[in-house]
């Protein structure tokens, strides 16, 4: 099968069993909301994220109350996202970056983005899809293992992967793909244990074909 048919049919079986609209699962009221609740998803569940700035955004109102944010007390108040003294730092270091250079206004662009402190590809685009519209693909530990199990890529390296599938999909699907690829990684093609005989792709799966 050649991989455009590949795509078109693994594309039109995600829209027909999951949404198509545009969901973040990471709960946020504003721009920089979200910009710290993806740098605290790394190596986190959403789940968890959402639990933790649930307090913590109503502790921290504004974007300048985390510019001058006490390091010590910031890191105890997210402890429980894992790797929480470099992300208190970058948090701190990211809030004070868009005030200072940005004047508090979130910048659009990927290469301004990735110049804010703990932000990398993947959150950039995050903020790029869920906050401006644009199209782009985020490449979580979702996108990554079930786009190598169909075949989308080799690769284990998340921006070769977004690149990757920049080419196959087209643009109206960039957005939707991680937020369906979400979805069917929780419910069904789970990391510890798929649940490969209720999968709609199962039939696209060259791991599932191999068994």
């Amino acid at each position: 099968m050649k991989i455009k048919e590949k795509v078109d049919n693994i594309l039109r079986l995600l829209d027909e069993n999951y949404p198509t609209e545009d969901k973040c699962y990471l709960v946020h009221e504003n721009e920089w909301q979200l910009l710290i609740a993806t740098i605290l998803s790394a190596q986190c569940t959403d789940d968890r994220v959402n639990i933790v700035t649930k307090d913590l955004f109503k502790k921290y109102t504004a974007l300048r109350d985390f510019a001058e944010a006490d390091l010590s007390e910031l890191e105890q108040d997210i402890k429980s996202t894992g790797f929480y003294r470099n992300k208190a730092k970058n948090i701190i270091l990211a809030c004070r970056m868009l005030l200072e250079k940005y004047n508090g206004v979130m910048p659009s662009d990927i290469n301004e983005l990735t110049k804010i402190p703990g932000v990398g590809r993947k959150t950039a685009n995050v903020v790029r899809s869920h906050i401006f519209n644009l199209p782009s693909i985020v490449v979580d530990t979702h996108v990554k293992r079930i786009s190598k199990k169909v075949g989308f890529t080799e690769s284990d390296d998340p921006v070769k992967i977004e690149f990757e599938l920049m080419e196959i999909f087209p643009k109206e699907h960039w957005i939707r793909y991680n937020t369906q690829v979400i979805a069917h990684g929780r419910k069904i093609c789970k990391a510890r244990k798929p649940e490969c005989e209720a999968c709609c792709l199962r039939d696209y799966c060259d791991e599932y074909l191999s068994m």
